[in-house]
């Protein structure tokens, strides 16, 4: 009888932990679709090396930009505290390639993605 008792209570936890866990994630991703990443006016920014950061707490992202004749040449992620979304990083790749920030997040890690996007604006927007 003891062990039922204990099995009820810790299936309860399971379910319990599942469900704040699920809760935390959607108003992640909730506040994710309501972040606002602006595209770059580059011909504004000047040569340079930038510093940006941003989080959506648990993700947080710190980047360093460096422009030349008003492109973008090398983005370096600091730091990049992610979760599951890693394979965000390879946002970067299609920020240099179209010069703005207006790409497509990657699928599976949207949250990633848009702290990235947001973390390069802020650093070239200051």
């Amino acid at each position: 009888m003891k062990k039922a008792i204990v099995l009820v209570i810790i299936l309860v936890l399971v379910g319990l932990f599942v469900l704040v866990g699920t809760a935390v994630r959607n108003n992640i991703v909730k506040l994710a679709d309501k972040t606002v990443v602006s595209d770059l006016e580059l011909a504004s920014v000047e040569d340079g090396i930038y510093k940006g950061e941003f989080s959506l707490l648990p993700v947080r992202a710190v980047v360093q930009v460096s422009v030349e004749d008003h492109q973008i040449q090398e983005i370096k992620i600091l730091e990049h505290q992610n979760g599951l979304g890693e394979k965000a990083e390879t946002i970067i790749d299609r920020v240099i390639e179209k010069q703005g920030l207006d790409v497509d997040v990657v699928s599976g890690a949207t949250v990633s993605s848009k702290v990235m996007l947001k973390a390069i604006e802020n650093a070239l927007v200051k």
